[in-house]
């Protein structure tokens, strides 16, 4: 089996990540993971890209994690794949299957509505997952079940009863399942992602393969002291 993290902060880019991309890596191939998914927050998120900069800056500051994670990724035989956290509000939304080519030919993406949002991934060749459509402390959930390819029914960051909507949710509306760990730093004991039975070659291949029913939904404890950093 083959295994993967698909949601995934570095402190590069996400202001809350406490690990660099190349610490996370190094983490996930230790780990015996096949690959990872960088999904930073962006700029309507938890970003650490300034605003008052020009749009390919923007862009290029925004993927220093995925580069430094790739780029370590390279040397250790991981593979590393490009995506990014969308947020509307407290909706946030796993994008895959587009690249830096896309954002940087999108500008005005940032003034698009929610929905304009999910389609014009769409019509990109991308997909769009409701990442933890049931955190804790919101107080208004926003679900949009025709604009969603899937939904992230297993998140290591949420407690199980909120997971549990969201696995319910997905049930009632047949919308495929997905499953990631949030993951901020290597000191993080609870993982969640997915297994399939083949290597993934990119974020179109992941997201053919959640809504053909390939994967596997796992969830993993890891034991004793957080590891430390090396390499």
């Amino acid at each position: 089996m083959h295994r993967y993290e698909t949601h995934l902060h570095t402190s590069e880019t996400s202001k809350c990540a406490e690990s660099t991309g190349a610490e996370l890596a190094l983490h996930f191939k230790r780990l015996g993971y096949t690959g990872i998914f960088v999904t930073d927050h962006f700029f309507n998120g938890n970003t650490t890209v300034p605003e008052n900069l020009p749009w390919a800056d923007r862009v290029e500051m925004f993927c220093r994690g995925y580069n430094m994670a790739a780029r370590k990724g390279r040397e250790i035989g991981l593979d590393v794949h490009f995506g990014w956290e969308y947020s509307h509000g407290w909706a946030h939304f796993l994008t895959y299957g587009l690249d830096q080519a896309w954002l940087l030919a999108n500008p005005d993406l940032l003034s698009w509505d929610l929905l304009r949002y999910c389609d014009r991934v769409h019509e990109g060749g991308g997909s769009v997952v409701h990442a933890h459509p049931f955190r804790e402390g919101v107080d208004i959930v926003k679900l949009v079940p025709d604009y969603v390819d899937a939904v992230e029914v297993l998140n290591g960051g949420r407690s199980d009863a909120y997971n549990r909507h969201a696995l319910d949710y997905a049930s009632s509306f047949a919308l495929p399942k997905a499953a990631g760990s949030d993951i901020h730093s290597i000191g993080c004991r609870r993982l969640c992602g997915m297994d399939f039975a083949r290597r993934l070659s990119c974020g179109r291949d992941y997201m053919a393969a959640v809504k053909s029913g390939e994967g596997l939904i796992i969830e993993a404890r890891l034991d004793g002291p957080a590891p430390e950093v090396a390499g």
